[in-house]
């Protein structure tokens, strides 16, 4: 629930209520503005309906938050969420663009996409270290060696690097190489790794689960918040549905949606939405006319060669031309590169 207390509340007056709801077994969130402060009861929906908040002089009103998810609501904080990957960012006013191959293959391959994504203008370097596969005889990423190998192509290029978390033992060591960590669809509902996640002080990218709901996605986005991360990136890359033609069903009417329930920032994922090289760049277009804050696209320098994901791999040349036609659109739509 929210408490919002009269303007001439003290902080006293706050700390007060905030010692109630911590004594219930409850989480205390203390939000002071501008003009008047207000507070958040998190929990047992039990024990919150058996506050009694409202009988304090100081309150003006208390305000159930409705939706099952709480710390990602816009009811609990009307204003969009800024994430920082390194110098990147990530939300309002701003269109942010990751890139880089599927999987880490070798230090040439890494250092010549980040050069080339450097130099293009995107922000963020992308690349799969780990790779969680459908088969176990496909290539399952260099692992600690891809780690390394993506730090070498950061250093070089300036990029802060994102990249997929695959076990909550990883957490600790993985920490010295990444800037961001990626959840992949297939790990977007394992709550100990939110958890986890959530406590390790660095940004998070949750990918949408090949079967899940808007609320089973913005669920799994309050594990992480609730451990008290609040650098949460939503990203929409593809659903699974009856279409055969591409990779995946890429769902855009999932941008406007969040845009209206959630404060968190969302970009799209088109690579892996269509799985087809030519359809990454109309729907990377699409992604930035529906409200997203940015794309994860994957780029490789001999996609014919590469050892993951080759057929939706752009070649840098294309990258280069993605980025300056999506610096117009994203112009059109008051967001700058």
């Amino acid at each position: 629930m929210i408490i919002i207390l009269k303007k001439q509340a003290t902080k006293e007056d706050a700390d007060k209520l905030l010692g109630i709801i911590k004594e219930q077994g409850l989480k205390p969130l203390y939000m002071p503005g501008s003009e008047r402060t207000v507070l958040g009861a998190l929990g047992d929906e039990r024990v919150l309906a058996g506050l009694q908040l409202d009988a304090y002089t100081f309150v003006d009103r208390v305000v159930p938050i409705l939706s099952p998810y709480k710390l990602a609501s816009r009811d609990l904080q009307a204003s969009d969420t800024v994430v920082k990957v390194g110098d990147a960012v990530i939300g309002p006013g701003h269109f942010n663009i990751m890139a880089g191959p599927c999987a880490v293959e070798s230090e040439e391959q890494i250092v010549t996409v980040a050069r080339a994504i450097k130099a293009a203008g995107g922000h963020i370097l992308r690349g799969g270290a780990f790779k969680p596969r459908t088969s176990p005889y496909s290539f399952q990423g260099l692992e600690k060696e891809g780690l390394k190998l993506l730090q070498i192509a950061s250093r070089e290029t300036g990029l802060p690097v994102v990249t997929e978390i695959i076990d909550i033992y990883d957490v600790e060591m993985m920490s010295d190489y990444v800037d961001m960590f990626q959840v992949g669809a297939r790990n977007m509902q394992n709550f100990r790794l939110l958890r986890e996640l959530g406590r390790a002080g660095k940004p998070v990218l949750l990918k949408r689960g090949m079967s899940a709901s808007y609320n089973d996605f913005l669920m799994s986005a309050e594990y992480i918040l609730n451990e008290g991360n609040p650098d949460v990136v939503l990203c929409e890359r593809g659903i699974k549905t009856f279409v055969t033609s591409t990779r995946n069903t890429l769902d855009l009417n999932i941008i406007p949606w969040v845009r209206q329930h959630t404060h968190l920032p969302i970009i799209v994922d088109p690579s892996h939405g269509t799985g087809i090289r030519d359809l990454v760049l109309p729907m990377a277009k699409a992604s930035v006319a529906c409200g997203a804050d940015g794309v994860m696209i994957e780029v490789h320098p001999q996609p014919d060669k590469a050892l993951s994901d080759g057929p939706q791999s752009l070649y840098p040349d294309q990258f280069a031309k993605l980025v300056e036609q999506i610096a117009r659109y994203s112009d059109l739509e008051g967001r700058s590169l």
